[in-house]
């Protein structure tokens, strides 16, 4: 416990689903925290959680991922908060899953780029100068729909797949400051997946048929304590990687 003791962590996307579980899996391990979403309510709750699974203090940022701005405001409110950075985890992603390649539309390309790939990026360098400064982990999220190729899924998984690309290189090229990058593929029953899954009953029982563990991941005890591991000394070495937290659903 307490292995992210004095370390500051932004979590964007950190307000419900698997956002919130990586937040709680940090915060149980003493990480200050940054939260960032879209609607306030969600972002208040989810930091009045964090706090009773003892994160020593918790900054709600209300956020549009898909602006640079945003990405700059969080970064700066952050610092001027806690006085340093030293965990990014680029959750947050929007998405119209089950559209069929030839249906989508401009505005469903663009909400997915921007909001997956564009957020990603965008953090990441607004957060570099500060994790220079000090070394750290960024951990971004990927699925295993780019590495299959999901039906239904070809902007998601486009997304998906600019953003392991993105980290490898990136982890190369800032090794030297001691930042590294990982990504987690994860699979688990965040409100939009099950509310997804509900609506699509063959499609959950074909996903459920893949996972070898036969069950559907929880976004903190699956997923948020492999994000806790990344962030943590133990993951000192590790970078470039991609772990797919999926119960055994893809294996390479």
């Amino acid at each position: 416990m307490n292995k992210l003791q004095d370390k500051v962590a932004i979590v964007t996307g950190g307000g419900q689903g698997v956002g919130l579980g990586i937040a709680q899996a940090l915060a149980e391990q003493g990480a200050r925290l940054v939260i960032t979403g879209r609607h306030d309510d969600k972002l208040q709750l989810a930091a009045k959680d964090l706090r009773t699974r003892g994160a020593p203090d918790v900054l709600a940022v209300v956020s549009d991922v898909r602006k640079r701005e945003s990405a700059r405001e969080t970064v700066r409110a952050t610092v001027q908060k806690f006085g340093q950075l030293d965990v990014l985890v680029n959750n947050a992603q929007s998405s119209s899953p089950g559209t069929p390649f030839e249906n989508i539309n401009d505005e469903t390309f663009e909400l997915t780029i921007e909001s997956g790939l564009f957020g990603t990026l965008y953090h990441m360098q607004e957060s570099f100068p500060h994790l220079k400064a000090r070394g750290g982990s960024i951990i971004n999220l990927g699925s295993r729909e780019g590495i299959f190729g999901g039906i239904g899924m070809s902007v998601y998984a486009a997304t998906k797949e600019g953003i392991r690309g993105l980290s490898r290189s990136v982890a190369r090229e800032w090794g030297k400051y001691n930042i590294r990058v990982n990504v987690i593929c994860p699979a688990a029953l965040s409100p939009s997946a099950t509310k997804y899954l509900e609506s699509h009953p063959e499609e959950a029982k074909m996903y459920l048929g893949q996972t070898s563990l036969g069950r559907f991941g929880d976004p903190y005890r699956d997923i948020g304590l492999v994000a806790a591991f990344l962030a943590s000394p133990d993951a000192a070495y590790l970078t470039g990687q991609t772990l797919n937290a999926d119960g055994g659903q893809m294996m390479l």
